[in-house]
């Protein structure tokens, strides 16, 4: 494939420097857009909050990628964290969509960066990309979050909404918070152990993104989660496992909440993700078990 243009939201965080990282291996350039005031020949400056972005950053892209917002697994839920998670999302991706739309010459493809929190918590159900989204903040979040990708999609821009999982990596996200504690013997399931956590691994996410700009048949939303979702007593099994220590501490529900505020639900919430449309369109997981994405992190 030609080398391509790429720019790319949230270049700092945990996928988008394991995406960046990729891109350039394989030859491809990098606009990678900040906050601050750009000091590197490959950053351009945009102001999500003010809604700023100068269009021009954008110009010859072959594709866009948006992945900036505030870390949903980084801190206790307040009410004031809530609205800056919210802000993040919605202004931030408002912004590239209205920006892309405004070009002469748009992208072929815009992903745009979502979450398995639009289902909600469904229990044992299996939800593939048909399913509804569910009730609370996050669900509510993600469909205004995905609805503001769509001045792209109204523009003639062939628009993704990757809904990512839990990203299974020992440097970061929710599973960053687990490998220490089951590196130190403390680990053990959360609430009853009976949730489902639809995960994938860093190395798949990152290559199912790259499978979302390549594929042409591909819009609309997408779940990128592993082909096999598991329960988090399993999940307490293959850390013991794989780190080689016990589990011996659960944590219940209630501690749990008074410790993490809203955020626990997103740990003792079930959701039993499946990536139907990802699956239908030929990709392959290099890590498709909860033991071979947590012994790829380790």
């Amino acid at each position: 494939m030609e080398p391509m243009r790429i720019a790319v939201t949230g270049s700092t965080g945990l996928i988008g420097t394991a995406l960046v990282r990729s891109l350039r291996a394989d030859g491809h350039e990098v606009v990678r857009l900040v906050r601050h005031p750009a000091r590197e020949a490959d950053e351009m400056t945009w102001d999500p909050e003010r809604q700023s972005i100068d269009a021009r950053a954008l110009n010859g892209c072959d594709a866009v990628v948006h992945l900036a917002g505030a870390g949903i697994a980084g801190r206790r839920w307040s009410d004031a964290y809530k609205k800056r998670i919210r802000d993040s999302r919605l202004l931030g991706t408002a912004t590239i969509a209205d920006a892309i739309a405004s070009l002469d010459t748009p992208p072929r493809v815009f992903v745009s960066g979502s979450a398995i929190g639009f289902y909600g918590y469904q229990g044992d159900r299996e939800l593939d990309e048909g399913a509804p989204p569910g009730d609370g903040f996050l669900p509510s979040l993600c469909v205004e979050w995905e609805e503001a990708a769509l001045a792209a999609e109204e523009a003639g821009v062939r628009t993704v909404l990757a809904r990512t999982g839990l990203v299974v990596s020992a440097a970061g996200g929710a599973w960053g918070k687990l490998f220490p504690l089951f590196r130190a013997g403390l680990g053990g399931r959360l609430g009853d152990g009976h949730q489902y956590w639809s995960f994938i691994s860093l190395h798949d996410e990152v290559a199912a993104l790259r499978h979302l700009i390549d594929t042409d048949t591909l819009e609309g939303p997408v779940n990128l989660t592993a082909p096999h979702p598991v329960t988090n007593r399993e999940v307490t099994t293959a850390m013991s496992q794989v780190l080689h220590r016990p589990a011996l501490f659960p944590v219940p529900a209630p501690a749990l909440r008074l410790v993490l505020g809203d955020l626990a639900a997103d740990i003792t919430g079930s959701q039993r993700v499946l990536p139907k449309r990802l699956l239908d369109s030929g990709f392959t997981f290099a890590f498709p078990t909860v033991a071979e994405a947590v012994r790829a992190a380790a």
